[in-house]
């Protein structure tokens, strides 16, 4: 028997892993190894200063705790990243689920995200109640649970957003060549570069999740859960037929 791939969950910004909590437990009893690991300036690691860096290493403990084949799984931020890490480790993934990050993170729009981020900021509580309220009037209550369980990481926007705007997506895409699932919500804002991440990729898998926005994990977490775990049996599946053909134990594309 194969053994199925570990899988690594990426949160998204100001949250942390606890974000995952829905997905761990499910997919834990599914029979899969599961890690989500907190960002630098997250959850257990708020106070730290996040870069891009700092976010590699965090990813790349995550992934070198299973020895087997990773798929890794990021939303928004963790998208982002997980592409990145993607490309410039692509012997380490054995397959991609970048989620909720279809708009390139540059121009205007980073510019105007990074300006509100300030601004907020600047508020008496730092966003805390603004947070906590578009939390309650986007996200059913296990999903508010989930992602502030952890903690909110308030202070982290600005450099964050700043460090993810050094990435380029489409160069990661490009450089990793294993299997992709990108993941959306049907109402999903972060979907403005959908046709240059598709022509990129034309062979990824596509996921529209009904009803759901931006943090689809969250908003729709049955059926995230379900679109990973359809991406790792695939995975798993490939595998084995690999290794009954005798031709090694790799993962392949689809």
């Amino acid at each position: 028997m194969t053994r199925p791939p570990a899988i690594v969950l990426v949160h998204g910004i100001r949250t942390s892993g606890t974000m995952w909590r829905r997905q761990v437990e499910d997919l834990s009893a599914a029979g899969f190894e599961v890690d989500a690991p907190d960002l630098p300036g997250h959850g257990t690691r708020i106070g730290e200063t996040f870069t891009v860096e700092a976010a590699m290493a965090a990813i790349d403990e995550a992934v070198s705790r299973h020895p087997g084949p990773v798929l890794l799984v990021g939303l928004s931020l963790g998208g982002y990243l997980s592409i990145h890490y993607a490309g410039s480790h692509p012997g380490r993934v054995a397959g991609l689920v970048a989620a909720s990050c279809q708009t390139l993170p540059r121009g205007a729009g980073l510019w105007g995200y990074r300006a509100l981020a300030r601004a907020i900021h600047r508020l008496p509580d730092r966003g805390a109640w603004l947070n906590d309220a578009m939390a309650r009037r986007f996200l059913p209550p296990a999903g508010v649970a989930d992602m502030s369980a952890g903690g909110v990481a308030l202070d982290v926007m600005d450099d964050t957003l700043a460090a993810v705007g050094t990435l380029d997506p489409l160069d990661g895409l490009r450089r990793y060549r294993g299997p992709v699932w990108f993941v959306m919500g049907a109402y999903d804002h972060f979907r403005l570069s959908q046709r240059a991440f598709l022509a990129t990729r034309p062979d990824a898998s596509v996921v529209v999740v009904p009803r759901a926005t931006h943090l689809v994990s969250l908003v729709k977490p049955a059926e995230f859960t379900q679109a990973v775990t359809d991406a790792a049996t695939t995975l798993a599946g490939n595998s084995r037929q690999i290794s009954e053909n005798g031709t090694g134990t790799g993962i392949v594309t689809p």
